[in-house]
């Protein structure tokens, strides 16, 4: 207990210190104190969803599980909290991943009540976040410039979080990418759609798991932002932890022992009670590249609208990146879903 005092009061000393502090009677900034705080990013989450316009069912018992999994990222150390009179009215956080090209991504958020927007806070958080992500780039290969693909600031903003990508873009960040979550608003008519010759779906077993778990990560080789990170098997502990893992709404394509396909189904019943809705999510959906090119993808697309339709869902919805290398969002289209909220990848060159 005494290292913990000791580290915390460290780590509020060096923030103090480093922070460009706006003059407001009661503000502290201060680091991370474990699991006393998760009820407070929980409220602070809860906080900015309607002003931000995002739809988020979060628990205590969420972030517990996602903080015990962390990659490339330590709390203790990495995590930024704000005070005003002793009451927690922002957070934020900061994670590097080098991808597969041998860029270096520096991600970082900063999250802030809508009351407390406007008078400097928010960016004195990112500045704060920017610094001590140069200090952990200076250990990484390529600090001197010339050994990595490059090195970059990461943050994502949805459109609607007018407030954050005003601040980044004021800050210097430029979008590079979109991506959309996707609806289908209802489970009708669905089409009937065989899978390929010699490809069957069984029940997923779990020593399947880990055969799944890598092939999807085989699959998305390809796409934008791949890291091994990313594939980390704490990633898979994590989720299976998790109230969204259902390996039996999954619909797994088999070519003998190997996977040729997927797409991996889960119904979010915290976040349908919270929007009063019965959607289910369609995600993960990959095809291995010997596979690709036979329909495969659309007969598992198909199938997985049939399976949430018999759970009593009444929509589906699924996240695409809206340049993906395979033509998944015209897919997308044809089988009934349309965009209804995109998302933007700013980045800043690290200097």
């Amino acid at each position: 207990m005494n290292a913990y005092l000791e580290m915390t009061k460290r780590a509020d000393s060096r923030m103090t210190m480093y922070i460009e502090t706006p003059t407001i009677e009661g503000l502290v900034f201060r680091g991370f104190r474990g699991s006393e705080d998760y009820p407070a990013m929980v409220a602070i989450i809860e906080g900015c969803k309607e002003a931000d316009q995002l739809e988020r069912a979060v628990t205590v018992e969420d972030i517990a599980r996602d903080y015990n999994h962390l990659i490339n990222s330590d709390p203790y150390r990495d995590m930024l909290f704000v005070e005003v009179h002793g009451e927690v009215i922002g957070y934020g956080r900061v994670y590097w991943f080098k991808l597969d090209d041998g860029t270096y991504t520096y991600g970082h958020f900063a999250q802030l009540l809508p009351a407390w927007r406007g008078l400097g806070i928010r960016r004195a958080m990112l500045r704060y976040n920017e610094r001590r992500l140069r200090e952990i780039a200076a250990g990484h290969a390529g600090s001197n410039g010339h050994d990595c693909a490059g090195r970059y600031f990461e943050c994502w903003a949805s459109k609607t979080e007018t407030d954050w990508r005003t601040l980044l873009t004021e800050e210097g960040y430029t979008p590079v990418r979109y991506g959309y979550l996707m609806v289908r608003p209802d489970l009708e008519n669905i089409p009937d759609l065989p899978l390929p010759t010699g490809l069957e779906i069984r029940p997923v077993r779990p020593e399947d798991y880990l055969t799944i778990w890598y092939a999807s990560k085989e699959a998305f080789r390809d796409h934008w932002g791949y890291t091994e990170d990313e594939w980390d098997e704490t990633n898979l502990r994590n989720w299976q932890e998790s109230h969204t893992f259902t390996p039996e709404l999954w619909q797994v394509a088999w070519d003998g022992d190997e996977v040729a396909g997927m797409v991996l189904n889960y119904i979010d019943a915290q976040e349908n009670v919270a929007y009063n809705r019965k959607r289910g999510y369609t995600e993960n959906i990959c095809v291995r590249r010997p596979w690709r090119r036979r329909g495969l993808a659309r007969a598992l697309l198909a199938r997985s609208l049939a399976v949430l339709k018999a759970q009593g869902m009444t929509e589906a919805a699924l996240g695409v990146d809206a340049l993906n290398p395979n033509g998944a969002l015209q897919l997308y289209k044809s089988m009934g879903f349309s965009p209804v909220k995109e998302d933007t990848a700013f980045r800043k060159p690290l200097t």
